[in-house]
């Protein structure tokens, strides 16, 4: 079983406090085997991270669109900001890859409104369910949706410094391909160390 987490930050980031070599030896610190790297409107430091690291790295990025933020995971270039949901979206497919909504109905957070949501459903691939910095409420809010939806759920740790690497990840079989990924995510082994936080983390 591979462990894995799906959303982190580094100094690529605004608000990122760690290096990539910082998070690498975290990582290896934490037995952790892959490291969605998703700094916020960036993937520079992603694509840094693969060339670092090729057998750690999943290729993300945190995209702010003109409504909510989206991850694109195993993508091969930046996404750039503020465009349509619908565009941003389709971009991240185009380029063979997967959409990820974070920390969805956190009131903390840009969000989508939930029936916006529902209608980009056809687009969205997998909803994060646990993001230790939301409120607890908001976690079972965004895990019923997911189940509503029959979308892939995922936790995330949302770590923006090395430290909070190890908190929460996912538990996975191997996988040979992006779509092999989504298909065993769907049956992933939540891990989470941490209790719910304050909502404040960006």
């Amino acid at each position: 079983m591979l462990r894995v987490d799906l959303h982190l930050h580094s100094h690529y980031s605004h608000d990122g406090r760690s290096s990539l070599a910082e998070l690498i030896d975290r990582a290896h610190e934490c037995r952790l085997d892959r490291l969605a790297l998703t700094d916020h409107n960036t993937v520079e430091g992603a694509l840094n991270f693969a060339r670092d690291a090729p057998e750690l790295a999943i290729v993300g990025e945190e995209i702010k669109t003109r409504e909510g933020e989206v991850i694109g995971l195993f993508i091969t270039s930046r996404v750039q900001p503020y465009l349509p949901p619908e565009e941003a979206m389709d971009l991240i497919h185009e380029m063979g890859g997967l959409t990820y909504i974070p920390h969805p109905l956190d009131r903390h957070r840009a969000n989508f409104r939930p029936e916006r949501i529902v209608d980009l459903a056809n687009r969205i691939d997998i909803i994060e369910s646990y993001n230790p910095w939301c409120e607890a409420e908001a976690n079972r809010a965004a895990a019923r949706l997911a189940e509503e939806l029959g979308k892939v759920q995922a936790t995330g740790s949302d770590s923006h410094s090395a430290d909070e690497l190890g908190r929460s990840w996912m538990e996975i079989e191997a996988y040979s391909s992006t779509q092999d990924f989504l298909d065993r995510l769907r049956y992933a082994r939540h891990v989470v160390t941490a209790s719910s936080g304050t909502g404040r983390r960006a």
